[in-house]
Order: structure tokens, then sequence, then C-alpha cells
């Protein structure tokens, strides 16, 4: 295993910061208000939630950037869907364990774009070799999904 996957399995760091080329990419498209998962060095927005704020108790509102903490993906994820369905849309950068019920019961009500490659994150000496996924969580496609239409999408974000 290696060095980086040991340290994201054993929980040592939460923290990852996004890889700029990767955020950029997004941040061009959706343009970001609020980063809801954030602390001061690692954060992509000037709005930002950080631990202490506690993003479950807060509103989201505008366009968010979520890159949780990996280890509670499920919690997050949850969360993201609610606030979209309150007016917000959401972007995830997340693990994609598409085995898991959380996984289809949540993320797939959102347009899924699996990354290509193993992004490094900043900090990080080498890519995470779990696939990721970009879930876009906005007010009308978690609509469409509520109302038992078709389900979002799927495409490749490089």
């Amino acid at each position: 295993m290696s060095d980086f996957s040991q340290r994201f399995s054993k929980g040592v760091r939460n923290d990852w910061e996004t890889p700029d080329d990767l955020f950029n990419k997004l941040n061009d498209e959706f343009g970001f208000t609020l980063d809801v998962c954030a602390n001061e060095t690692n954060k992509k927005c000037e709005v930002f939630f950080s631990e202490s704020d506690d993003a479950f108790t807060k509103d989201w509102n505008g366009v968010c950037w979520m890159n949780p903490p990996f280890k509670y993906t499920k919690k997050w994820v949850i969360k993201a869907l609610g606030e979209a369905q309150k007016g917000a849309t959401v972007v995830c950068l997340i693990p994609a364990i598409t085995n898991t019920h959380w996984w289809h019961d949540y993320a797939m009500k959102g347009e899924v774009r699996f990354v290509l490659g193993r992004p490094i994150f900043k900090g990080a000496k080498e890519g995470l070799p779990n696939p990721l996924a970009i879930v876009v969580f906005t007010p009308s496609n978690t609509a469409r999904t509520r109302q038992g239409q078709a389900a979002p999408q799927f495409e490749v974000f490089e």
C-alpha cells in the first residue's frame, strides 16, 4: 500500500487540499461562492465553513464546493443532496465507492463525473489510488430524480 493510502486509510489527515488544476476547471464552469469543508490553509473560496463552523448546522447557499473528509463521505453527501433540494448547487469531490448503499441512494441522484487518473492532492507525494468522482447536485437534477425521471448521465472528467 502506498504511503498516501496508508495515511488516508488510517485517517491521519482529513484535510487534503484539492489540486488547483482540478478545482480551477470546475470553478470556471460553476463559479463557486462557498467552500463547505475547509480551513484557512486549504480553502478554495473566500467564504468557507471550517470544522468549528459546523457546516451540518448551516444552510448552504449559492454554488458550493465540497471536498469532504473521505472518512465521513456518506454524511457529507446526504447533507449536499439536502441543500440542493433547498436551492443550492453543490459540487462534490468524493471517492467513487459505487458498491455501497449510500452511493446508490444519494450520489446517484446527482450528475456523476468519474475522475480520470490519480489527481495529486496538495501536500501528497502521489495520487490517491482509489477512484474519485465529481457529483453535482443542483435543484433541477435532484427534483428530476425525486419525480422518478431518468437518472443523470455519466461522464469522464479530465
